[in-house]
């Protein structure tokens, strides 16, 4: 059967399901979920208010209470002087050994491609999105 046999929704849910299982399995180890890896993510970049945090994992829906409460169960996620959510010592321990493998995810997924494959994939979906989002789906 060749690709083009199936329609586009197809390959986007089969794609995101595939990814979303070997992200998961990627994070398992450290009984993780995606929303602990982006929130981890952001903290590592910097300290962020809850403000911030929410803004930034808000398309994901994330429960960030939930994921914020077990990093910082963790003792991974701690408020700073500034009252800001930053990765303890912990925190910076265990990211790089979770980015390791998060790589290797992100990196299976690209095999076979080029980063300007990637980059044009990307922007052809962004641009089937905007085209969607230009007219409401009533019109």
């Amino acid at each position: 059967m060749k690709p083009t046999s199936r329609p586009i929704g197809y390959w986007l849910r089969h794609l995101h399901n595939l990814i979303e299982a070997r992200f998961e399995a990627a994070l398992a180890e450290d009984r993780l979920g995606r929303r602990h890896w982006q929130t981890l993510t952001l903290l590592h970049e910097e300290p962020r208010t809850d403000a911030q945090v929410r803004e930034a994992l808000l398309p994901f829906g994330a429960d960030q209470g939930a994921t914020l409460d077990d990093l910082t169960g963790r003792g991974w996620v701690a408020r700073d002087a500034d009252g800001r959510l930053a990765l303890t010592g912990a925190g910076r321990d265990a990211y790089p050994r979770v980015a390791a493998r998060v790589q290797a995810a992100r990196d299976l997924l690209m095999t076979g491609l080029t980063t300007e494959q990637y980059v044009s994939t990307v922007e052809v979906l962004a641009t089937m999105a905007g085209n969607l989002e230009a007219r409401p789906p009533n019109e």
